[in-house]
């Protein structure tokens, strides 16, 4: 078996799991081999280092991790500078928890929405569902220059890529929702975001 001596990362260059890793990966200016997977044609390598052969995956040397929030807590670690993590535990778990509030409130209704096997009105549903939340949170925005923080922070890493999506998702977020839509003209210029952005995801918008 070959051992791999740089970072490489099995990607979807569309869905927004995928994404996040990437941007986290910009964000630290940590270069990683790219490896874009597309539906149904797995890299025999993907399924000797991942059981699941699920993306994203990150290949380190001999490591290999998988699921997309524990690949990004390590990448945070492993290259610490800048953190993505605050450095006081309370505020970490605080940003675990929204993480974990991102994936069950939002993750679950875009993943619905893209499902090809979704029925439209369940789509029509969860495109409703995510529309009214994201416009309810939009205050939270106003006040810090990231998700309720000062710095970027992985809980932003789970949110753009989402926001990313909304044109694709058939949502568009009504005059109100100001600060949110602040914040995402404000992130997408970023150029570490232009830099994780694949060619699937440009055409996005």
């Amino acid at each position: 078996m070959g051992v791999t001596n740089r970072l490489a990362c099995y990607s979807d260059p569309a869905d927004h799991y995928s994404h996040r890793v990437r941007i986290v990966l910009a964000e630290k200016g940590v270069s990683a081999e790219i490896i874009n997977v597309e539906p149904g044609r797995t890299p025999p390598r993907l399924v000797e280092v991942n059981p699941y052969a699920s993306l994203p995956t990150l290949v380190d040397r001999d490591l290999a991790l998988y699921e997309s929030t524990v690949v990004m807590e390590y990448l945070d670690e492993r290259y610490p500078h800048p953190p993505l993590l605050p450095v006081y535990p309370v505020a970490r778990a605080n940003s675990r928890l929204l993480i974990h509030r991102i994936q069950r409130d939002w993750c679950v209704l875009v993943d619905q929405i893209l499902d090809p096997r979704s029925k439209e009105p369940a789509r029509v549903q969860a495109r409703k569902e995510l529309r009214e939340s994201l416009t309810g949170v939009s205050p939270l925005f106003a006040d810090k220059a990231y998700f309720l923080s000062d710095e970027l922070s992985l809980v932003d890493c789970c949110l753009l890529p989402i926001l990313w999506r909304l044109p694709i998702l058939g949502i568009e977020l009504p005059k109100p929702a100001k600060p949110l839509l602040d914040y995402m003209e404000r992130q997408f210029a970023r150029e570490a975001f232009q830099v994780s952005l694949s060619g699937v995801e440009r055409d996005m918008r």
